[in-house]
């Protein structure tokens, strides 16, 4: 079977629509993404029936900016690939509907992928501006974002090991959560960590759930709440008055939770290249302590580049191409699914 060169990809697992064309070695030669903010904020988060909506609208256009920007024929993509799990059923839909479509019409290998294995590749994607640290298997991996956050050890392409996640709130729902709290318009998270800068981190004595705990779990839903409890008791004057104060606490809390496991992730199985990816991995304060965590402890830390932390489909592409030039394809009666598929990802229970 001869090897594919180039894919195009398609995400729309929540409210982001975005399509790339990826070659074989991690290459992004066009990325293309529209977000739906504008239409969300007035509901304060994202409402499914408006976000498929929206992505009828702005996929095929995408497509062909993609395509235009790539400077690409169709003779020259040898395959589809599409986000088909986790995510908002509406959402996947009408990405998995224009990817077997595409595929069929051009004749085409079609194949759904799954979002984390995308994130969990991101930090090998490379374009004309960037070019990633080397990075080897094994690997530990912090995947942190809006809907999910875990740990894995990734021992090769396609071998991934959850090692423990959140019990409850994903530390980017608990980001935006916050936000809600103080006032701030969706999407609240990013406000949250701009906001912080300048702010003081031990302003305000918050809780760091679970950090102390010898395993992998984390949970963010007592942050959350003692969160709550304080901004309730401030004025209004009080709350804009303390405003930054309270954001690098709260933050800073966050942080501490989740650079304490990764350690502890390290420390237990030894390995000395690091990944930090997903939506929260944008947040300028992990960012930072993780590369000082990073150097103290001699570690390769690889975090993807803010265009290619938030969902994107150049890393769908990456995960998508691999696969398909293992032989794998999908039937075009494949499904959405609102969860990740159990063997996709083998559960060590959260030591």
């Amino acid at each position: 079977m001869p090897s594919i060169e180039r894919v195009l990809a398609i995400e729309t697992s929540c409210d982001d629509t975005s399509v790339a064309v990826v070659d074989h070695t991690g290459q992004v030669e066009a990325v293309v993404s529209a977000n739906q903010d504008l239409a969300h904020a007035p509901f304060g988060g994202v409402v499914p029936e408006i976000a498929s909506r929206n992505h009828t609208l702005t996929l095929l256009p995408l497509v062909e900016e993609a395509l235009k920007k790539s400077q690409r024929e169709w003779t020259q993509i040898g395959g589809v690939v599409v986000t088909n799990r986790p995510g908002l059923v509406g959402s996947l839909i009408v990405g998995l509907v224009t990817a077997k479509s595409i595929a069929q019409v051009r004749e085409l290998p079609f194949l759904g992928i799954n979002h984390l294995e995308g994130h969990l590749l991101a930090p090998f994607l490379k374009d004309s501006q960037y070019t990633p640290p080397p990075m080897e298997f094994p690997f530990v991996a912090l995947t942190v974002s809006g809907g999910h956050t875990s740990l894995y050890r990734v021992s090769d392409f396609g071998a991934y090991e959850v090692l423990g996640s959140t019990l409850d709130d994903a530390a980017g729902e608990a980001f935006d959560k916050f936000g809600k709290m103080l006032g701030l318009k969706f999407p609240a998270g990013a406000q949250v960590d701009q906001l912080a800068t300048g702010g003081k981190i031990d302003a305000f004595p918050l809780p760091r759930g679970m950090i102390k705990e010898e395993n992998f779990l984390m949970s963010f839903s007592g942050l959350k709440a003692s969160a709550q409890r304080l901004v309730e008791k401030m004025s209004e004057e009080e709350k804009q008055k303390r405003m930054a104060d309270l954001c690098a606490s709260f933050r800073e809390a966050v942080v501490d939770v989740l650079l304490a496991k990764l350690d502890r992730a390290v420390t237990v199985t030894g390995l000395k290249h690091v990944v930090i990816t997903g939506g929260v991995s944008a947040n300028y304060r992990l960012r930072e302590r993780g590369q000082i965590w990073s150097q103290q402890k001699k570690l390769q830390l690889a975090i993807p580049p803010l265009r290619y932390c938030t969902d994107n489909a150049a890393m769908i592409g990456l995960a998508g191409i691999k696969r398909l030039n293992k032989g794998e394809r999908s039937p075009l009666t494949l499904g959405p699914s609102p969860h990740s598929w159990a063997e996709d990802f083998l559960s060590v229970g959260g030591r």
